[in-house]
């Protein structure tokens, strides 16, 4: 479909993208690093200007991973609540990335912090996309023990976003980790259903059970790839489907 008059044709009109708060670290070991937040706004004004209206969620585990507070002995309620603030940090490192490249963006937060982003109403974000307002949903669904990968899936079925895309360090979902076995083989496309049973770690399996039971596209592709969001919504590129 064509959105605009001039933009490029696609077939989604609306998309989710997740990315790890890992993404933004770049070669760090910690925290943002301002040009790799930078060269991701970059990605995603890329496909805005084709037309196609963009959700985003972004994880916290670049400042603070709520499963890992827990481990090391921190109540699990708390850390969880604790990870979903870095992930407001993180949303708003983005929205103001994309707001220097001229671009309209909302922060919208599971949980009340009106001094700094709006509160998570859905009209009013389906509202926002229908005027080519990029939507950063942030502090996951507003509930321990739920990850930000359940949280993108949650709200790219709430906005009818017609497929998430999952940006990662690979170009794909593989047999197994291409890092570390030469003989990796990626998949073109695999079902939901695959992905459970051989544990093939695209999401956790909340997000996955929720996607497949409401018949919503997983694509996953490479984050490091130059141009590969929008390439892949052009109809080209390297990536793994996940569907029925």
């Amino acid at each position: 479909m064509t959105d605009r008059e001039g933009s490029a044709p696609t077939q989604y009109g609306r998309v989710m993208l997740k990315i790890s708060g890992e993404a933004l670290m770049g070669d760090q070991g910690y925290g943002l690093h301002p040009p790799t937040v930078a060269r991701i706004a970059d990605e995603v004004e890329s496909v805005a200007k084709m037309g196609v209206e963009v959700c985003m969620v972004i994880g916290g585990g670049n400042i603070f991973r709520g499963l890992q507070g827990s481990a090391q002995g921190m109540e699990r309620t708390t850390a969880d609540y604790m990870g979903m603030l870095a992930t407001v940090m993180n949303a708003l490192a983005m929205q103001s990335s994309l707001e220097a490249k001229g671009l309209h963006c909302r922060v919208i937060s599971a949980i009340r912090m009106d001094e700094v982003c709006e509160p998570y109403i859905r009209r009013r974000a389906i509202r926002h996309l229908e005027k080519k307002r990029i939507v950063i949903f942030a502090a996951g669904t507003g509930n321990p023990y739920f990850t930000t990968d359940t949280a993108a899936t949650l709200r790219a079925n709430e906005m009818n976003c017609e497929a998430i895309f999952k940006g990662t360090k690979v170009d794909g979902v593989y047999d197994k980790d291409p890092k570390k076995h030469d003989d990796a083989q990626r998949y073109t496309s695999v079902t939901y259903d695959e992905v459970l049973q051989k544990h093939l770690g695209v999401m956790d399996a909340s997000a996955i059970a929720l996607a497949r039971d409401n018949r919503l596209p997983i694509i996953v592709f490479s984050l490091d790839e130059p141009g590969g969001f929008r390439t892949i919504l052009e109809g080209d590129g390297t990536y793994t489907r996940v569907h029925n």
